[in-house]
């Protein structure tokens, strides 16, 4: 354990300091389309996931990449970790996200968000907040990009009962696209709250798409119904992985779980 602690605490180090790296790479596109300051962000993705399996030798198993629908959609994930709010976009054309409205104060991060055309929601803007968000949404969808959406709203820890918000559902109905259901097991690799990062394999299963014309009820319930499934089986072999790896599960994944 004391060989993960180190590797977890370079690995930690290394990723802010490649972070920095690429904003720093990214300035001259702050003059250019979007599209070139996307191409750089997927490029800190890529190079992101590539550290963790270098320093950390977390491994990354993608399935289901055949069934990512070209064009406009709304890509609905489950959230364990920070892992899939950086990780996810290499897979899109273009991708698109709901941050919360500070980030866009931060030097340089936050002003790439404006260039890309994220959407900033004020969390304290209550119901305002969610009809402008569910107004814009639909639009920037529209125009051909890929929204990369967290039904639950914020992180769940590993095994903890499932929380889906109403809001992707009247994203989906406003959009009139089909939505792709995303399961993973990240939250044993990178678990909420922890500078620890744990080897083994992270799963990332892009499932069947549910397509677009379902009431928002039923919607809600498929898209539940087929994450939640498909997560806990990975999330089941994945500690079956570990349980040979370190004998047992790692004392902070497990609290997790």
């Amino acid at each position: 354990m004391v060989s993960i602690f180190l590797r977890s605490l370079a690995y930690n180090v290394l990723f802010y300091a490649l972070l920095v790296f690429w904003i720093l790479v990214a300035l001259p596109t702050y003059l250019m389309p979007p599209r070139a300051f996307m191409a750089i962000a997927k490029a800190w993705s890529r190079s992101s996931v590539w550290l963790m399996r270098v320093v950390c030798n977390t491994r990354l198993e993608c399935r289901g990449l055949e069934k990512i629908p070209a064009g406009p959609l709304i890509v609905a994930s489950k959230h364990q970790s920070m892992w899939e709010t950086f990780a996810l976009m290499q897979f899109f054309d273009a991708p698109l996200f709901i941050y919360k409205r500070e980030l866009a104060w931060i030097p340089f991060f936050g002003w790439y968000l404006l260039k890309s055309k994220m959407i900033g929601v004020d969390r304290s803007g209550g119901m305002r907040s969610l009809m402008e968000m569910a107004r814009r949404a639909p639009k920037e969808i529209r125009s051909g990009r890929q929204l990369i959406i967290f039904p639950e709203g914020t992180r769940r820890p590993v095994g903890a009962p499932p929380n889906y918000m109403t809001g992707v559902g009247q994203i989906y109905v406003n959009s009139g696209v089909p939505c792709l259901p995303v399961a993973l097991n990240s939250g044993l690799f990178w678990p909420r709250r922890t500078f620890m990062r744990y080897p083994g394999t992270l799963v990332v299963e892009f499932l069947d798409p549910l397509p677009s014309g379902l009431a928002r009820r039923d919607f809600i319930a498929r898209l539940e119904e087929a994450i939640e499934d498909a997560t806990n089986r990975l999330v089941e072999a994945a500690r079956a992985e570990q349980a040979q790896l370190f004998g047992r599960v790692p004392s902070r994944a497990k609290a997790e779980g």
